[in-house]
């Protein structure tokens, strides 16, 4: 476990579900991953990279959501800005992607 956090921590971190709505290789990238396109709503359109290749096929995350973090500094990947960071449970080097249960609306904050 990290070291504890305060709920005032906590609270800096926005997470929010966003849809992803285009997918594309990443072979720039030094692990595999693909560069999402993904639609938060009123927050706008932001990119990420996301090594989620072993169990996601290109097909498999076009429209899907997601959760992020969307209020991290841009982080240069290669030749790649990276705006948000994508969120899963990781399981050695197989990530599953963390997402609503039901469709919400593009934006929605989760706590």
């Amino acid at each position: 476990m990290n070291e504890t956090i305060t709920f005032e921590d906590f609270t800096k971190v926005d997470l929010r579900i966003g849809t992803i709505t285009e997918v594309n290789d990443f072979p720039e990238a030094r692990y595999p991953a693909y560069q999402l396109t993904i639609d938060f709503g009123d927050l706008g359109i932001k990119k990420s990279s996301a090594q989620i290749t072993t169990l996601y096929s290109k097909e498999d995350l076009l429209n899907r959501q997601i959760v992020a973090i969307v209020n991290f500094p841009k982080k240069q990947i290669a030749k790649f800005m990276s705006e948000c960071l994508v969120l899963g449970a990781v399981n050695g080097k197989d990530v599953m992607l963390l997402n609503p249960e039901n469709s919400v609306k593009n934006g929605t904050p989760v706590s």
